[in-house]
């Protein structure tokens, strides 16, 4: 967390599909922490190969309400969540240690399987957030990772709920990044600016940013982060499609992604934390640590 740039890993659930994992079903990538783990440790040795400093856990769909409908119980899920940091942190020592392991927590949306991440306003209580949060929260930090990755949120409202729920852990460190409508708003329509500002008061918050963006937003929405924070800035965009929760597949045409060129702009624009989501692979991760690694 003291380098200059930090390196993020790629879609985990792109890689594993390519690979020829199922993941059909509500859970999708977290499905394989019952059915095949070790396709999941493969798939972070290979983003570490690839260059990345951060293996981020497969635990972003992962809960115990989702588990249930697997006829797992709260014991058995909370297993599970531990078990998706133990298979990043294999991933790291199998190839040589280096770099960290990010604990994902995923929004209350993602629970839901129908592009809530996308949208937000679930029309459910604190209450139940803090309730879904919570036990998540504590089984990623007992399992040993290195820092929480609360990622594509569409609310600030969540974001600062699960933010107050991790002050039971003060040491814990996290990063904060935000699904976006455009290049101005979450996807639940605060405006990016207010929102990173709000989390950014945060002191266990090292970065802030967006994830899972297409390209194309990235660059007004670090101008408008930048100017709404001195944190450093994280990014890492999808490849630009639309995700269709009924169909469950991605749909329209995808940006044209390259590293190369666009990653020096985005650092010029603030962001220091670089990395892929969904539909971007190793080799993009490859690209992006090519682009960092010529940077002074």
């Amino acid at each position: 967390m003291t380098r200059d740039f930090v390196v993020l890993d790629g879609g985990l659930a792109t890689e594993l599909e390519r690979r020829g994992a199922d993941l059909s079903d509500s859970l999708w990538s977290a499905r394989l922490l019952v059915d095949n783990p070790n396709l999941i440790r493969k798939v972070h040795e290979s983003y570490f190969a690839a260059g990345a400093d951060v293996a981020t856990s497969a635990s972003y769909q992962a809960s115990i309400q989702g588990f249930a409908q697997r006829g797992l119980s709260a014991e058995e899920s909370l297993s599970l969540m531990r078990l998706s940091v133990e298979l990043a942190d294999q991933a790291r020592r199998n190839t040589g240690g280096e770099g960290m392991v990010a604990g994902s927590v995923g929004p209350y949306g993602a629970m839901l399987a129908d592009g809530s991440e996308y949208r937000g306003a679930y029309g459910v209580s604190l209450e139940t957030l803090a309730g879904f949060h919570g036990p998540r929260l504590q089984a990623l930090i007992e399992a040993g990772a290195d820092l929480l990755a609360i990622e594509t949120c569409p609310s600030a409202i969540e974001a600062l709920l699960v933010l107050e729920l991790l002050e039971r852990w003060p040491g814990v460190r996290a990063w904060v990044s935000f699904t976006c409508r455009d290049d101005e708003r979450t996807s639940e329509g605060q405006l990016i600016g207010e929102a990173v500002a709000a989390v950014a008061q945060s002191r266990q918050v090292v970065a802030v940013g967006v994830n899972c963006v297409a390209p194309h937003l990235v660059d007004g929405l670090l101008t408008r982060m930048r100017a709404a924070t001195s944190l450093p800035l994280v990014v890492y965009p999808n490849t630009g499609e639309t995700w269709d929760a009924e169909s469950r597949e991605w749909k329209g045409s995808p940006d044209t992604f390259d590293p190369a060129r666009d990653v020096p702009r985005w650092i010029d624009l603030g962001a220091r934390w670089i990395g892929g989501c969904c539909r971007t692979t190793p080799g993009t991760i490859f690209e992006i640590r090519r682009a960092v690694s010529r940077e002074p």
